[in-house]
């Protein structure tokens, strides 16, 4: 699902949630986390990443994460262990285009399949605002994080994320 069809999902879900957002246009080129920031002046503690990780060992399964760019996901044990996995990865642009509908740069966790958990790292919920990718690497979304609370597929996780020092 590419295209107006999941933009459309994506407004819907906005919408459905009853919390303020915006979406705005951003040049392609300029759609990865740190690039987009530097170019049009927002701050990395305000953006977020959304990242599929798989299970590699028990079955292969799948889980977006959402943590704050001036993060780092805890990939090797609070996902692992969350995930209930002996080894777990970063899925690769195929396999989160085919997971999701969704280019790397772009992928929010809005309009996912329903079968994809969604885990938000916990300070996000801090945030008065946060950046999300807009579904394509030519949107992004200006939303609120209590929209995750309203989300049914959504768990807030303490400690899905690490300082980057750390």
């Amino acid at each position: 699902m590419t295209g107006p069809v999941l933009v459309e999902r994506i407004e819907a879900a906005l919408e459905a949630s009853g919390v303020e957002y915006e979406i705005f246009p951003c040049d392609p080129e300029l759609a990865d986390t740190a690039v987009f920031c530097e170019r049009y002046g927002y701050p990395l503690d305000v953006s977020a990443n959304t990242i599929l990780v798989k299970a590699k060992t028990g079955g292969e399964r799948y889980v977006v994460c959402v943590v704050l760019a001036n993060t780092r996901l805890d990939v090797n044990r609070t996902v692992r262990k969350r995930i209930g996995a002996r080894r777990v990865s970063f899925a690769s642009a195929d396999e989160t285009r085919a997971a999701t509908g969704m280019e790397i740069g772009g992928v929010t966790p809005l309009a996912l399949p329903e079968q994809l958990e969604i885990w938000v790292d916990a300070r996000i919920m801090a945030c008065e605002w946060i950046i999300l990718g807009g579904g394509d690497r030519a949107h992004k979304v200006k939303v609120a994080p209590a929209l995750f609370e309203r989300m049914p597929s959504v768990t807030v996780v303490e400690g899905l994320a690490l300082d980057p020092s750390a």
